[in-house]
């Protein structure tokens, strides 16, 4: 019985790579189409704060100001930059010192 469990696992495995990769494939494909478009990069606004740890477990926070990230209009991350599906819901860089 191990064995079919063991053989079944595999098999579902293999089969969630493979979808894994025809989506990332279909997406990259969709992407490149709206970047020859014009619109497969966006911006998204982004803030930065620095925390610092002082003595007696206090935390100081430093506001580091606002930039905009580049991003890109697909599911995954692509041509080095983020998705800005994720971007948008993280907008906030936290650095810790």
């Amino acid at each position: 019985m191990g064995a079919w469990l063991l053989h079944k696992l595999a098999w579902a495995l293999g089969i969630g790579a493979v979808a894994t990769m025809v989506l990332y494939m279909g997406d990259w494909a969709v992407w490149r189409i709206r970047v020859a478009r014009g619109g497969g990069m966006d911006e998204v606004q982004r803030t930065e704060v620095q925390v610092a740890s002082l003595k007696g477990n206090k935390l100081e926070y430093y506001y580091g100001g606002q930039w905009m990230a580049a991003c890109s209009r697909s599911i995954f991350p692509q041509a080095g930059e983020g998705a800005c599906w994720w971007i948008e819901r993280h907008r906030e860089v936290i650095k810790r010192y």
